[in-house]
């Protein structure tokens, strides 16, 4: 199981919110990234369209979850050199048409660079004392 790809990660992770998809109108899905796997994933809801109550108002159907699932699984071919980082589906519903845009973040974490060169720092500093 440890050799699960970060497509196959991706999709599980969305196909958990899709009860939580249908029937929103706008949202960011969040997938925090540690090592190349999916660690926490979840969504901010947008309200794009909280005031007005018509009963025109557009809302994700399961259809949609499943093509918004393939677009973000596609989108992991734009992601290249990075291992940690977060990866932002934005989303919203507009007239039964679903726009999307997807931002890649990529983290890095100074105490392992630090850390994997401290070995060879020491050794030069305890040659040179001796």
């Amino acid at each position: 199981m440890d050799q699960v790809s970060l497509a196959r990660q991706v999709n599980l992770a969305l196909e958990k919110l899709d009860g939580e998809l249908t029937g929103m109108s706008a949202g960011t899905i969040v997938l925090q990234i540690r090592d190349d796997k999916v660690g926490r994933f979840g969504i901010r809801h947008l309200p794009v369209e909280c005031g007005e109550r018509s009963s025109e108002r557009s809302v994700m159907t399961r259809d949609q979850a499943q093509w918004l699932r393939k677009l973000a699984v596609d989108a992991l071919r734009h992601k290249h050199g990075w291992t940690h980082g977060e990866i932002l589906f934005d989303f919203a519903l507009r007239q039964g048409k679903m726009s999307l845009s997807v931002t890649f973040e990529s983290n890095y974490n100074m105490a392992n660079i630090l850390f994997r060169r401290a070995p060879h720092a020491r050794k030069r500093r305890d040659v040179s004392s001796e």
